[in-house]
């Protein structure tokens, strides 16, 4: 292995097979390979990894639809408060949002993806990808896609801004400002919802993927017609067609921090969020409640994905992560994988919080392959030093 990616950082005992694994990870994918691996285990932090020149265990990277695990976690904490409740209709706290048939839909069915909502028809410019209200404003009056409630598709750049308004209608305040105040600060998070300038020179921009040719001949195999309900759900059918690989490389993107892509942080940040959700950290009572869990994490949408075209599953906003990614993982399980690879869960069941980021956005796109390796390492080790 060469010098450029030697692992640095600490397991705690037993966990000597995570290094090893990550270790591998990082010879498979080149000289050039940077990332970070985090684990917590019942609230305590017992994997803590990072590879590539110039990259530290602080580095922030652009996290993607991560950032939609940090999102619903604050919707989460609203409805165990009782201040939002999943069985209303979304226009008991947006009235608006009935435009074009949409008066029915309730919260569960939204934040299950549920909504037929997935862009727009004219789409957005970058600078009001940006921003969520103008998002959420443009969606109002946007007919759905597919009858509400009667399939499911990833809302992909679209559905933090929807539960945004819903936040902001029953708070007053914005998504990002309560997961600030109730979430961010209070756990010492490494994770963003709006990187502050000061914290500017930490962040590594996103490298493009570099597909192998086999990987290239797959890609171009698949069509993609302008007016897909992928290329709507990923703003391509607009005369600037979104950049995915490079959307986190704009300021403006890193410091509105828009709730369905717009996330920055770290591979700490990521497990400790989801470590704080499930278990005591640092003498700190769990976010979430057992019933919350149960309810967010159980499946609610399942089988194919309108717009990922393939098998996928929800929960409420969560990725249903034992089911789309890991098989391996408890039932239950929930979390949000990032488009260039990044992928963060939380295993209430086995205790097992989890985060992974890396530098150059990874093939296919959603969770790096890597994940299903080193997540089962930890696992492995998790339940061998019970």
């Amino acid at each position: 292995m060469s010098q450029q990616i030697t692992v640095q950082g600490t397991v705690a005992e037993g966990f000597e097979p995570v290094r090893e694994e990550f270790a591998a990870v990082a010879a498979g994918e080149g000289d050039d390979y940077e990332g970070q691996l985090c684990a917590y285990v019942h609230g305590r932090r017992v994997v803590d990894l990072w590879t590539g020149a110039g990259v530290t265990g602080d580095s922030l990277y652009g996290v993607y639809a991560a950032t939609q695990g940090a999102a619903h976690l604050v919707t989460a904490l609203l409805v165990q408060d009782g201040t939002l409740e999943v069985d209303r209709k979304v226009t008991y706290y947006w009235p608006e949002f009935a435009a074009e048939g949409k008066g029915a839909l309730t919260l569960r069915d939204l934040l299950a993806h549920r909504a037929g909502l997935v862009g727009t028809d004219t789409g957005f410019s970058r600078a009001e990808l940006a921003d969520d209200r103008v998002i959420a404003e443009r969606l109002a009056d946007q007919r759905p896609f597919w009858r509400p409630g009667t399939a499911f598709g990833h809302h992909a750049l679209v559905i933090g801004a929807l539960t945004g308004e819903i936040v902001r209608r029953a708070t007053g305040r914005t998504l990002q400002e309560v997961y600030e105040e109730r979430i961010r600060v209070p756990q010492g998070l490494d994770l963003y919802l709006g990187l502050p300038a000061a914290h500017e020179p930490r962040f590594r921009t996103v490298q493009p993927m570099r597909p192998t040719p086999a990987q290239q001949a797959r890609l171009d195999a698949v069509p993609d017609g302008p007016y897909t309900l992928a290329s709507i759900a990923f703003n391509r059918h607009v005369a600037e067609p979104t950049d995915l690989e490079s959307l986190p490389n704009e300021r403006v993107i890193r410091a509105k921090g828009p709730a369905s892509v717009g996330g920055t942080g770290s591979a700490r940040g990521l497990a400790g969020m989801y470590a704080a959700m499930i278990s005591e950290v640092d003498g700190r009572t769990p976010l979430l409640k057992e019933d919350t869990l149960a309810e967010f994490g159980q499946i609610h949408s399942v089988g194919y994905d309108l717009v990922a075209g393939a098998h996928k599953s929800f929960g409420l906003g969560f990725q249903a992560t034992a089911d789309t990614w890991h098989p391996f993982l408890g039932a239950g399980t929930l979390g949000h994988s990032g488009a260039n690879g990044v992928q963060a869960f939380a295993d209430p069941r086995g205790g097992i919080a989890y985060g992974y980021t890396r530098r150059r956005f990874a093939f296919p796109g959603g969770a790096a392959p890597e994940n299903n390796r080193l997540a089962a390492a930890v696992q492995a080790a998790a339940l061998a030093t019970r």
